[in-house]
């Protein structure tokens, strides 16, 4: 009776150890495929590509007009000058 007591209670500390080694399994695999999209955002961040949350495509967007606007001014000031020159007496 006692040996069978003792192999019942072996196999319910088997099947516990089982069943935590499976959670301990899909716990490492959870933070496993959380790292690894955090390592994919920080990667995209750090390449400058654009990615969800990032300013960097209206950044750059808003760069290039001031850049536009900078060189409309140069060339109306160039245009002004040239106008002043031919309307001189």
């Amino acid at each position: 009776g006692t040996v069978i007591l003792e192999l019942s209670k072996e196999k319910a500390g088997e099947r516990l150890l089982e069943r935590q080694a499976a959670q301990f399994g899909a716990a490492v695999q959870k933070v496993e495929a959380e790292l690894s999209a955090q390592i994919r955002y920080l990667t995209q961040g750090a390449t400058g590509q654009p990615h969800e949350g990032s300013s960097y495509a209206a950044r750059k967007g808003c760069q290039m007009a001031l850049n536009r606007l900078d060189y409309a001014r140069r060339r109306l000031g160039e245009l002004a000058r040239a106008c002043e020159v031919m309307l001189e007496p």
